[in-house]
């Protein structure tokens, strides 16, 4: 099997991560799967962040859950440790215009994690309601993604949005509680599992993370991975093989 690529957090070696600059150039690219993160601020906007604060993409010593919809979409996320200022201002996202980006590319999908802070700030409950609303009418482009079971089974019994598992660990305790939550995506990082074995079997796909050797991407498809997300879209489908799973002339 040749894997299909996904774009990590956007075109992030050489876009500010989960930018809108980043997703576009990861479906000019030819990607047909996005990934980015989502947190939730104080009144409930849901915005497009790893972290919990904004000290390492906009340089601010501010948690993300002190600031309401106007004020974080405010700040600028140019990673300037990384880029200086290259790509000032480049405003923070809302999950909201990200979904109106892939709307307009109807082969894309984008895998929206739903991070583990949020949840445990705001209450699994409140958080996943939220996104509920925010992603209707944008399922069939969407995977709910997180580490947290409880959010995956929240999702499966309230919506039937896909979803995807990340996992902690490759082993026996996580392998049993996959069976038992039953999600379409188990997602892993590629160096928790022993090199040359195939991942377990089951009613899911598998996607790992993060490769940016096409060889080793390629090494992951032929024992049976479906998806290799990366952090460098552009630079992984120019290998000829991989590029057979992109979108032609983007999505």
């Amino acid at each position: 099997m040749i894997p299909g690529l996904v774009a990590h957090r956007g075109q992030m070696s050489s876009y500010p991560e989960n930018s809108l600059p980043a997703l576009e150039a990861a479906l000019r690219a030819g990607g047909c799967w996005l990934e980015f993160d989502v947190q939730m601020t104080s009144d409930g906007e849901l915005v497009l962040l790893h972290d919990a604060d904004l000290r390492r993409t906009a340089g601010q010593d501010v948690s993300i859950f002190d600031l309401d919809g106007k004020a974080a979409t405010a700040v600028s996320v140019h990673e300037s440790a990384r880029f200086g200022e290259r790509f000032a201002p480049t405003l923070l996202p809302t999950l909201k215009q990200a979904l109106d980006l892939i709307s307009a590319h109807p082969q894309a999908t984008a895998f929206v994690e739903i991070k583990r802070q949020s949840l445990q700030r705001w209450g699994c409950a409140t958080v996943i309601e939220r996104l509920l609303e925010v992603l209707e009418g944008h399922g069939s482009q969407c995977v709910v993604i997180s580490f947290e079971a409880e959010a995956i089974e929240a999702i499966r019994s309230k919506s039937k949005l896909k979803t995807g598992w990340v996992l902690r660990n490759y082993d026996d305790h996580h392998h049993r509680q996959a069976q038992s939550i039953e999600p379409n995506w188990l997602i892993l990082n590629h160096k928790k599992i022993p090199r040359g074995v195939d991942p377990w079997k089951g009613d899911w796909k598998w996607m790992l993370y993060d490769i940016t050797d096409p060889s080793l991407a390629l090494e992951w498809g032929s024992h049976g991975v479906e998806l290799i997300e990366t952090a460098d879209i552009e630079a992984m489908l120019k290998d000829p093989k991989l590029a057979t799973r992109g979108c032609e002339d983007g999505p």
